[in-house]
């Protein structure tokens, strides 16, 4: 058995109903009648039509034509014949071999929009507060109009709590109001139909106050006592519609639901719903017309019961409650279905209805009722149910199910089929299918057969049925995968098979990557007319090709060139406010789509505020109160007060004051006499307004002037005059007009009296012929024409200064060091100052050098010291030098006469650096230096000191000498030195003071080009084996006599230099090998014999007096100080043989005596 499956067109079948019109089916007048009846079968049906329940011959009648191969009919209109000819009820009859369908009864209507009836409409005079009904009473229309109030001009008439149109069409008023009065009420009617509309008479309102009532009642309604003289009172309220306090209502189920309470009363009522024992349908219930229309869709019997409407005001309420029944036309539970059965098979029809009341359920068989139908031995019928057994060939029919009650009926049509058939699978072969990851994919297996076919799938060539729960197998054959994987790509196969035969289908699915967008667009905040970017990055299945689209607030974006729209962005160009919104980039492929927003926020400058307004006017203060401006979505935080004098300062405007941006109003503090206007300036996180228009202007009252100039001084210009000054007021500190100023003065403790003048328009005045240099008590008092200021405040002034009269005395000066000296002297007398004291000034300068004579220009050096200072410091003084200075007292006029120079002389310092140093003739073992002497000697030069010292190819530096060389030479000559070596030099002059800064200098002595062959030649044997034998034996030997010689002086051997060493015990010196570079021990003029004596910079890398002392002064008598022939130095000087730490920016590391013997071999 085959319920509800398509039966293939190439396969025998009865026929089916596809297509037809409404049940209640209103037809244009003006328009031709189509009266549509489609239906399928095999053969395909031919058609007939019954007409108010008899056949109609459409062959009869030439305005009635059926479409070929349907059986729709077309009644023509247009050429002659008339709608209401046609009106009925038409039914289509489809029928073929196999049998009969039958469509709904369409009952046939013409609309109609007829005029209204003529009549008098007589104006309506209402007594204002009174209730009033204006009835519009439209024609009855098929289907009924639309109604809507409007006047003359077609504007619709405003309604509100108090005027309201009902679901009538009329309109009422909870209470009239004087501006009510008109005389263009105009009730129009909408036929949708016919797309007419109808217009009512106008209907006059003239609505009376309780002033014009009593003198006009007696001319107006002589004849009548509806209307008394009495005031407007206030009404509780009355119920217009529905009238009384109970009514019915009857909806069908599935309609919309709408009951209605309009109430008169005074205030306006306003109207409140309940339902009585229960709660009102949260989902489905809505309010209409100002509360006065409850509506609820979508009712069923639930909805049944007793519905109150409450209107108050303040003097109390009325009520009405609606009882509710919602019956229901018939509605289906269980349509019959068609059936396909096979030879010898059972099955049934099933027909369940339901309604309100209950339906009554009829059977027809091919459009006959099914009691008088031919007898079919396999079915039998059961209430709603016909059931089939053995059916055979002829057992094919279609049956009708008749479901009514009085509301309504159900009409269907179900067919049953008896076919033998193989199983044939409808879906086409290798169908691909293609979805996203994560998502359902349904593989389709549509089949048919009979008997019904059984369906199986397999994944792949050879896969195994498709079981668990993983799948879902749906009855229509189609295969569910609830979350496809990418694995679950591949090729499906349907098997569809029943006792006639098995067939197969192939489906393939592909599973894509989901569509991501993996850079969502951002919130953004920005300035109007600048620039704003959205991004929109996607990731997407290679195999796929999005498309993606923006929009703004859920529409098409604006066709404007500044929106440009990238790959992967939407750049907005010259923002303005209208940019405002949500935006949202959509991406779409064949299979998916997905999208993100962002909201712009277009931010600016406030708009500037408006209508501001003044209040409040007083003689000192005034309210201003304004309207801000559009904040432009940044919230604005403060108003900036602005305000012009047009008195005085027309055109400037000046600050006032600041509120926060929640006041709209400030109370202003005012000053007399100023012509005011103000204007405000909105202000919020992007900036400040435009300026407000101003105020209207306000004038205050003159007054006396409420403060006095600032700013006093008294200060002398010269020796025996007083120049007074102040600022003068603003103009809105006048207070008044005619501003002076009163300026007094008085010498302190000596005048009693002021003196005073009263000038204008000044902020100067000089007094004459005052003594020198003397206070005075100043003020300074502001009035004009309505009096004086407050009393001023006395501020102390001085009569002009003159120059000191006398020099500071008892100057000495006392030298601290040879660059700096202090200088004390006695403070003058204050009264000889004769102005305010600034300080002292000291006058020193360079009289000559005490180590040169030669003179030079004298320039004058000044030291200030501000204040009553009696001592000061000289620095930067030059050393051993004659200086003179004075002193003099400094004022405000000038300096004073100057103290008696006093002389003093700066001691000797250490010298400075010599003035160059050349080193010239460089020989095999000799360098000659030449020098100049110190530009600054700071005394009398008692010596020059060199140090020198040999660097190797490493930069490593060998022991240092030092020499000391008498003040009156400038040259030298460096004998003994090493061949192709070269040395640094330090060089430095000295006082008795101590040493001066040194010089250095570099030079190399000449290579020896006999020794350069020699090397040569020992580098050619040095590769024989003879000459590494012959080496190795000679360092055996040279080995065992170092053994035999340290062995020796352990023993206690000494020489004299030894001993010497013995007395000094000096730790620091170490015995050295003579063939190790380093200069060696002294010996005496003839035999040569080395020494055991070395030097060793000590750990503390300085160099200690003791060896100073013992190096040439204990040694160097008889030999003038010669070294010994290892090529260190032979010279008419003593000198020290040191090895101290390069000075400068040498390196400060002492070699160790085995590093110079690896350097110096």
């Amino acid at each position: 058995m085959i319920s509800s499956l398509d039966v293939p067109l190439d396969l025998s079948q009865p026929p089916t109903i596809t297509q037809q019109s409404p049940k209640d089916y209103i037809v244009d007048p003006r328009e031709n009648i189509v009266i549509q009846c489609e239906a399928k079968g095999k053969p395909p049906p031919s058609f007939s039509w019954t007409r108010n329940g008899t056949h109609f011959d459409i062959d009869k009648d030439a305005q009635v034509t059926m479409k070929p191969n349907s059986g729709t009919l077309v009644i023509n209109i247009m050429n002659g014949g008339k709608a209401e000819a046609y009106e009925g009820v038409y039914q289509c009859t489809a029928r073929n071999e196999r049998g009969a369908a039958i469509s709904n009864n369409i009952v046939i209507r013409p609309s109609r929009s007829p005029l209204w009836t003529k009549e008098k409409l007589e104006p309506n005079h209402v007594r204002e507060g009174d209730s009033l009904v204006l009835h519009c009473r439209p024609p009855v229309g098929l289907p009924p109009p639309i109604i809507f109030w409007m006047d003359n001009a077609f504007q619709r008439l405003p309604q509100s709590e108090r005027v309201s149109q009902g679901l009538n069409g009329d309109l009422y008023f909870s209470n009239v109001q004087p501006e009510d009065t008109r005389e263009d009420y105009i009730c129009y009617a909408r036929f949708n139909h016919t797309q007419t509309i109808q217009q009512k008479q106008p209907i006059s309102v003239k609505v009376f106050s309780m002033d014009s009532l009593n003198d006009t009642i007696a001319a107006n309604l002589s004849d009548t006592d509806i209307y008394g003289a009495k005031p407007v009172t206030e009404r509780q309220p009355v119920l217009l519609t529905p009238t009384g306090s109970t009514s019915t209502k009857v909806e069908l189920r599935g309609n919309v639901l709408l009951l209605e309470c309009i109430a008169a009363g005074l205030p306006t009522p306003v109207i409140r719903w309940i339902k009585e024992g229960g709660e009102l349908p949260a989902n489905r219930t809505f309010f209409e017309n100002f509360k006065k229309t409850l509506k609820i869709t979508d009712v069923s019997e639930a909805d049944s019961g007793n519905y109150k409407c409450i209107a108050r005001n303040t003097l109390g309420s009325a009520h009405h409650v609606i009882s509710v029944t919602v019956k229901a036309a018939p509605y289906w539970i269980t349509a019959p279905r068609n059936l396909v059965l096979s030879p010898g098979e059972h099955g049934n029809l099933i027909c369940r209805a339901n309604g309100n009341p209950k339906p009554d359920i009829s059977w027809l068989a091919n459009g006959v009722p099914i009691a008088i139908a031919p007898e079919d031995p396999s079915r039998k019928v059961d209430g709603d149910t016909i059931i089939f057994s053995h059916v055979q060939e002829r057992s094919s029919a279609v049956y009708q199910c008749n479901a009514s009650n009085e509301y309504g009926y159900l009409l269907a049509n179900a067919f049953v089929n008896v076919l033998a058939e193989p199983p044939r699978i409808l879906t086409p072969a290798n169908k691909l299918y293609q979805v996203i990851a994560d998502s359902p994919a349904l593989l389709d297996c549509a089949y048919f057969g009979s008997p019904k076919p059984e369906i199986e799938w397999f994944k792949g060539v050879k896969g195994s049925i498709l079981r668990g729960n993983e799948y879902v197998f749906h009855e229509n054959g189609t295969l569910e995968i609830p979350v496809a994987q990418k694995d679950s790509t591949g090729t499906y196969t349907c098997v569809a098979r029943n006792e006639l035969g098995k067939t197969q289908n192939e489906v393939q699915l592909e599973v894509k990557d989901p569509t991501m967008i993996i850079k969502q667009p951002e919130y953004k905040v920005i300035q109007r007319y600048g620039q704003v970017s959205f991004e929109c990055i996607i990731k997407h299945d290679s195999t796929l090709s999005p498309t993606v689209i923006w929009l703004k607030d859920n529409d098409e974006l604006p066709d404007d060139e500044r929106f440009l729209v990238g790959k992967d962005n939407l750049t907005i160009m010259n923002v303005t406010d209208k940019d405002d919104g949500t935006y949202t980039c959509i991406v779409n492929t064949t299979l998916d789509s997905v999208s993100a927003s962002a909201v712009l926020t277009v931010v600016a400058r406030p708009n500037p505020p408006f209508d501001l307004e003044l209040t409040g006017q007083l003689e000192r203060s005034i309210e201003l109160s304004w309207i801000p401006g559009d904040e432009n979505n940044s919230p604005i935080t403060s108003f900036v007060i602005e305000y012009e004098d047009g008195l005085h300062e027309p055109g400037v405007w000046h600050y006032q004051t600041e509120v926060p941006g929640t006041q709209t109003t400030v109370q202003l503090k005012l000053s007399p006499y100023v012509n005011y206007s103000f204007r405000v300036i909105a202000v919020n996180e992007i900036g400040r307004s435009q300026p407000s228009e101003p105020s209207e202007q306000y004038l205050t009252k003159s007054a006396s002037p409420d403060e006095n100039p600032s700013n006093v001084q008294g200060i002398g210009s010269e020796p025996d005059n007083l120049v007074i000054t102040w600022e003068s007021l603003k103009g809105f500190q006048s207070n008044g007009p005619g501003l002076q100023y009163k300026v007094s003065w008085r010498q302190k403790d000596v005048d009693d009296e002021w003196t005073s003048v009263i000038v204008a328009n000044v902020s100067k005045y000089i007094v004459s012929g005052t003594p020198t240099f003397v206070p005075y008590e100043i003020k300074v008092q502001a009035l004009n024409d309505l009096g004086y200021a407050p009393e001023p405040s006395v501020v102390i002034g001085h009569s002009g200064e003159d120059l000191p009269m006398v020099a500071p005395g008892n100057v000495q000066v006392f030298v601290i060091n040879s660059t700096l000296a202090k200088v004390h002297w006695d403070p003058v007398p204050l009264k000889t100052v004769r102005g305010h004291l600034q300080g002292y000034k000291v006058y020193y300068w360079k009289v000559q050098s005490l180590s040169r004579r030669s003179r030079r220009h004298v320039e004058k050096k000044i030291l200030t010291f501000r204040g009553n200072k009696t001592l000061g410091m000289l620095p930067g003084l030059e050393p051993y030098s004659s200086y003179k200075l004075n002193v003099r007292v400094v004022n405000g006029k000038g300096e004073g006469p100057a103290s008696p120079d006093k002389l003093f002389r700066t001691p000797e310092g250490v010298p400075g650096s010599p003035s160059f140093l050349k080193i010239t003739n460089p020989t095999l073992d000799s360098l000659t230096l030449e020098w100049g002497s110190p530009t600054h000697p700071n005394g009398v030069l008692t010596s020059y000191i060199l140090k020198f010292q040999p660097i190797n190819n490493t930069h490593e530096l060998g022991p240092l000498v030092e020499i000391r060389i008498p003040a009156n030479e400038s040259s030298l000559i460096l004998k003994n030195l090493n061949y192709s070596t070269r040395y640094k030099f330090y060089f430095n002059a000295q006082t008795s003071v101590g040493s001066g800064n040194q010089i250095t200098e570099e030079a190399v002595t000449i290579m020896d080009e006999g020794k350069m062959a020699m090397a040569s030649r020992q580098v050619d044997i040095a590769t024989q084996g003879w000459f590494i034998g012959l080496m190795c034996a000679v360092a055996l030997l040279i080995l065992i006599l170092l053994i035999v010689c340290f062995i020796r002086r352990n023993k206690g051997g000494k020489y004299p230099v030894k001993e010497k060493e013995d007395a000094h015990a000096d730790p620091e010196i170490q015995p050295m090998k003579e063939d190790d570079g380093t200069f060696g021990e002294y010996s005496d003029a003839e035999d040569h014999k080395p020494l055991k004596k070395g030097s060793r910079t000590p750990s503390d890398r300085t160099v200690k007096k003791e060896d100073s002392d013992d190096s040439l002064v204990d040694y160097g008598e008889g030999v003038n100080g010669q070294f010994n022939e290892d090529g260190s130095f032979i010279g008419q000087y003593s000198g020290k043989k040191e090895k101290e730490p390069a000075e400068g920016n040498e390196s400060s590391e002492a070699p160790s005596p085995v590093n110079a013997m690896n350097s110096f071999v």
